[in-house]
């Protein structure tokens, strides 16, 4: 765990509009800053950031929160991830809480750290043994260079050679101090000899081989594959870093940490199947590109997607090895509740060798015109030049249902059978039946039958707006706002207190054992007591980790609005601003939510003995409540 010390030093260094800025572009709108909205395109902006509140609003989208929110939603970071970024931009070095980890759980974390630095050291060696060494520059650039792959690309994707030299990276790696015992589990190396021994040495596993470093989500390196540069040599062409404590090859996508923040603005996920694809498509400008690099896709990479987008084009080469990839992840696309478009290539080409010579509007057109949903793809491939035969039509029929069988909703499953009867020109009940058999579930035909009104006492209804709810979120809004601010009090007796509008509104709630309605409410009230008790800074937790986003965005919402007052002061005209009452305006609604109580619990009292005689006991508090009532009125200036 990350000490509080590093936290609160990260959060005082941190500039929001400076790191929000490396992702829109921000121009200065009165106190704020505005920008076109990182999520989806627009012409207005209405991207709004605020320094002084140290939160940002996104009105296009309808969400926002603060900088752990922003770098959650852009970069998909967790708060230990985004810690670690914002530590790093601004020179932090990191501290973590030793004590709270078993003596097993620090080496294991000791050890992941230190793979990941090797590897990171690695892409960097291998990089440098690329630009800088004869044998590099004339193998490996070359090679890219003659791909059409530019410097820039080169540089993006940290691509490198591992030269022919047996232990050049390992010699480097135990140069610097790793052990054997931690360089082997990497995978970067392996041994050969017997151990104790003179012949026992260490080799490099990726010799004579252009590197592609396989990066995490984040942006750290996990692994590599491999491409051998001779022909005459009896290996594998390919070949990827063996499993590792940070590398599994089923839970990457080579790509996307490049491709990320396109694929959410973009909201859609281009999936190919080699690393050259993804850079050549990164490089025609279509960067919302990854690939499952060579293994089959798993349902780790997908979910990796899912975090981003739920719209996945696969792109594969139109060989029949393309196809049955194609087919395979089909299923476990639609299985994961995806929406899937496919597109195969004209025979001799691959992404690679498509988007070379053609600008990313040409690209993009001919993928717009060109992918096909599932069903028109199975169909057009199970029934080359066989349409007209019925046994072939039957098994094409019953793999489109295979297919539609592993969608979880019911509702997008009536949709594809719909469309499968249409295809076929045949009835849709039949369909549905054929089915209902691969899902075990009763076909529409039964179930229409049986289908009645639903009945008026199970309808769902509105429910009334509640008095006390709308004066809770009133209590929330003005706790979010102004906790802090510092307020003078003179007390009944003459007794002065300094307190804090927070203080004012809990000991209000606690005074009246408040339980809030809504949930929300009940964690954000409960956090403020909390901070509160511990002599801790409310705002230290709302603008910190802010685990819940629910939170950061009504905290978003209620202190940035869309549009600001106009600078009366340079003609001498005084606004009185929100801020300015936001004394009386706490106090105003404490009072009100207390009469609301009032009524509340007299009510209570009167229901409760609404078939009996009101107990004395029960008619003096009636009476307590509505004298307090009278005062509060008075108080308020209320008339009744």
């Amino acid at each position: 765990m990350i000490k509080q010390s590093t936290i609160d030093q990260v959060l005082s260094a941190v500039q929001l509009e400076e790191i929000i800025g490396e992702y829109v572009s921000l121009k200065k709108a009165g106190a704020n800053y505005k920008g076109l909205s990182p999520f989806k395109q627009e012409k207005t902006p209405s991207f709004v950031v605020s320094p002084a509140k140290q939160c940002w609003y996104d009105f296009s989208m309808g969400k926002g929160g603060n900088i752990f929110t922003f770098l959650k939603e852009i970069e998909h970071f967790s708060f230990p991830e985004a810690i670690k970024f914002l530590a790093k931009k601004y020179g932090i070095e990191v501290e973590e809480d030793q004590e709270e980890l078993s003596s097993e759980q620090i080496a294991a974390r000791d050890e992941k750290e230190q793979l990941f630095k090797i590897h990171e050291i690695a892409a960097r060696w291998f990089h440098q043994q690329m630009m800088e060494t004869e044998e590099g520059k004339s193998i490996a650039l070359g090679y890219f260079l003659q791909r059409g792959i530019t410097l820039e690309s080169v540089t993006k994707f940290q691509l490198g050679f591992g030269t022919e030299m047996w232990d050049g990276l390992y010699k480097h790696l135990t140069q610097l101090g790793f052990s054997d015992p931690i360089l082997e589990k990497s995978g970067l190396v392996y041994f050969s000899g017997e151990k104790g021994t003179d012949s026992y040495s260490g080799k490099d596993r990726f010799r004579e081989r252009i590197m592609f470093p396989i990066l995490s989500y984040s942006g750290r390196v996990l692994g590599f594959g491999g491409r051998i540069m001779k022909n005459n040599v009896p290996v594998a062409k390919y070949i990827n870093s063996p499993e590792s404590p940070i590398y599994h090859k089923s839970d990457v996508l080579f790509g996307i940490a490049q491709a990320r923040s396109s694929i959410t603005k973009n909201d859609v996920c281009y999936l190919t199947e080699g690393y050259m694809d993804v850079i050549a498509m990164h490089q025609t400008g279509i960067t919302n590109t990854v690939s499952s690099s060579g293994t089959a896709l798993s349902v780790a990479q997908i979910q990796l997607i899912k975090r981003l987008t739920r719209n996945v084009s696969i792109l594969f080469d139109g060989d029949e090895a393309g196809i049955k990839a194609s087919f395979r992840s089909i299923d476990l696309l639609l299985e994961e509740a995806m929406n899937v478009r496919v597109l195969l290539f004209p025979d001799g080409h691959d992404p690679d060798s498509f988007v070379r010579e053609k600008s990313s509007e040409e690209v993009l057109e001919f993928i717009s015109s060109h992918q096909m949903d599932f069903i028109d793809f199975k169909t057009q491939i199970l029934l080359q030049d066989k349409a007209d035969d019925p046994l072939e039509r039957g098994k094409c029929i019953q793999d489109i249902l295979s297919s539609i069988a592993k969608v979880p909703s019911a509702l997008q499953r009536e949709l594809f059978v719909q469309k499968t009867a249409r295809t076929f020109n045949l009835a849709e009940e039949n369909i549905f039946k054929e089915l209902a058999q691969k899902i075990a579930l009763p076909s529409p035909s039964a179930t229409k039958k049986h289908n009645k009104a639903p009945k008026m006492d199970i309808v769902e209804k509105r429910p009334r707006v509640e008095h006390l709810l709308v004066l809770e979120n009133a209590l929330v809004e003005l706790l979010l706002k102004y906790s802090s601010k510092n307020i003078h009090i003179i007390e009944e007796d003459g007794n002065e207190l300094n307190s804090t509008l927070g203080e004012e509104i809990l000991d209000h709630l606690e005074e009246w054992e408040y339980q809030p309605i809504v949930e929300m409410n009940h964690l954000i009230f409960k956090e403020a007591k909390e901070c509160n008790k511990e002599n801790k800074s409310f705002e230290s937790w709302l603008y910190g980790e802010m685990i819940d986003a629910e939170i950061a965005q009504k905290l978003a919402s209620i202190n940035i609005t869309k549009y600001e007052l106009s600078n009366w002061e340079q003609y001498q005209i005084h606004i009185h601003g929100e801020e300015e009452k936001s004394e009386e305006n706490v106090f105003e609604v404490i009072n009100r939510h207390k009469r609301e109580l009032i009524l509340k619990r007299i009510n209570t009292i009167k229901e409760r003995f609404k078939d009996s005689e009101i107990p004395e006991e029960e008619k003096k508090t009636i009476m307590k409540l509505i004298k307090l009532k009278i005062t509060i009125d008075k108080d308020m200036h209320r008339v009744h």
